[in-house]
């Protein structure tokens, strides 16, 4: 008799336990299941992740800054400087550092604001910034990471700091014969109806070129073929120097030429590689390509000149390192290094080519080469960015185009701005000319800007 109450005592207890173990599977498959939609709820009510500042960035975006600065101050005044007659010297440093003054002024009361505003516009973004309004130290800048951002005030500078150096370029276009007085004038309008107006049309992403997915890392279009074909119609407007094809115009100082181009080369890393907003791959790959690109273009344009004329020299250099920093310019986030050595050897090649031969044939004086160096090698590494950015040329493949549907796209962009900024700069130029007119007078232009519109001299000897 015990032994049958036993067994049905434990059947009753295994009976239990069984029941009690499917309805704690019971309970745990509806908790599994409610798990996932009480996360998704709680991640739903719960606060958007904040931005991140990081202080790397920052440090970075401010250095950055300061190069681009040092590439038109001293930099781009040196180069230029040592390339006019010494009677000339001081009104290139003059003008160079009157534009950098004159457009960080217009930059921070309306420039900013048209270029980089809140209008949803394709072609300015309004002047709900002007004189920065709405802007603080606690104002954030997004950067090309999404929840990464950086101070307003940096990007502003960032950005300030090319608004100033583009058009201290054109001056190259007609060094030694410019009343002063025109330049700052032409320059404070051409930077307000074209340069500002270029800038959001590519880098603004309500712009219309950035809507075609245009690509521009650090300003092909906006500064160099924006400030090349400036300077053409300058040089065909204000005519030829006096004395042009007769007198000696050799540069005065190519050792000083020289330092002006080492500058630029040092400074356009913070031009290229600050363009990426960040200081992380991006950033390196832009530095690396300022490097190759250059090397590749200097060589290249040495190597010509030893065949086309028998020897090399330092002005061939000096070219060519400028030209391989301009054509690397808009592919410096998105071509890789052997890319950019191609792309900085083609364009130099192209630009000795106007250089040498294009201005001579069709006679215009382009005193410094800017058409032929800014202009022609903007347009070469604005198209050449379509061709290197594919993969299977080394690049990083940025977009989802074809190479043919990019380069037709970048084909697009150039001619937007070769034609707003030809039409615009040729009646800027004319009404400059009616206000307080372009030129000197002849006397004042033979014995020089220096003295005569300065009343000073660069060299007491």
């Amino acid at each position: 008799m015990q032994i049958p109450t036993l067994l049905k005592t434990a059947a009753r207890s295994a009976l239990v336990g069984t029941l009690a173990l499917a309805a704690l599977g019971t309970v745990a498959a509806f908790a599994q299941e409610a798990a996932p939609a009480a996360a998704d709820a709680a991640a739903a009510a719960a606060p958007a992740p904040a931005d991140v500042m990081e202080k790397g960035d920052v440090a970075w975006m401010l250095t950055s800054s300061l190069l681009v600065l040092f590439m038109a101050l001293p930099g781009l005044a040196l180069f230029y400087g040592g390339l006019v007659r010494a009677k000339n010297m001081l009104s290139v440093l003059m003008q160079c550092t009157m534009i950098v003054a004159l457009v960080i002024v217009i930059w921070t009361f309306w420039g900013y604001s048209m270029a980089f505003g809140d209008a949803p516009s394709p072609y300015w973004g309004g002047l709900g910034k002007a004189f920065l309004a709405g802007v603080t130290p606690e104002s954030m800048a997004a950067t090309f990471t999404k929840g990464v951002v950086i101070p307003e005030y940096v990007f502003i500078v960032f950005q300030m700091t090319f608004a100033c150096i583009t058009p201290a370029l054109i001056v190259g276009a007609f060094a030694e014969r410019i009343k002063f007085s025109a330049v700052l004038l032409f320059v404070a309008l051409w930077v307000t109806f074209v340069y500002f107006p270029i800038a959001h049309m590519v880098w603004d992403s309500d712009g219309l070129i950035y809507g075609w997915g245009a690509l521009d890392f650090a300003g092909g279009t906006v500064v160099h073929i924006n400030a090349g074909i400036a300077a053409l119609v300058g040089a065909l407007v204000i005519g030829k120097r006096t004395g042009y094809g007769k007198d000696n115009m050799a540069p005065h100082s190519m050792t000083l030429t020289m330092v002006g181009a080492s500058i630029l080369w040092v400074g356009w890393f913070g031009f290229n590689a600050g363009s990426n907003l960040e200081a992380n791959g991006g950033a390196a790959l832009a530095m690396i390509n300022t490097f190759t690109a250059t090397a590749g273009a200097i060589l290249a344009w040495v190597i010509i000149e030893v065949v086309a004329r028998g020897k090399a020299s330092m002005l061939g250099a000096a070219s060519g390192m400028v030209a391989g920093l301009v054509a690397v310019t808009p592919a410096a986030g998105f071509v890789g290094p052997v890319g950019a050595i191609a792309l900085g050897a083609i364009a130099s090649v192209i630009c000795y080519f106007f250089v040498a031969v294009v201005k001579i044939k069709l006679g215009y004086d382009d005193s410094l080469d800017v058409f032929g160096i800014h202009g022609v090698g903007g347009i070469v590494g604005a198209l050449g960015t379509g061709i290197f950015n594919a993969e299977s040329l080394g690049g990083i493949g940025y977009g989802d185009m074809s190479v043919g549907a990019q380069v037709w796209t970048q084909f697009l962009a150039v001619s937007v701005t070769v034609i707003w900024c030809g039409i615009g700069s040729l009646v800027l130029y004319k009404l400059v000319d009616l206000v307080v007119g372009l030129r000197p007078t002849v006397e004042a232009e033979r014995q020089g800007l220096d003295l005569t519109s300065h009343g000073e001299v660069a060299y007491h000897s």
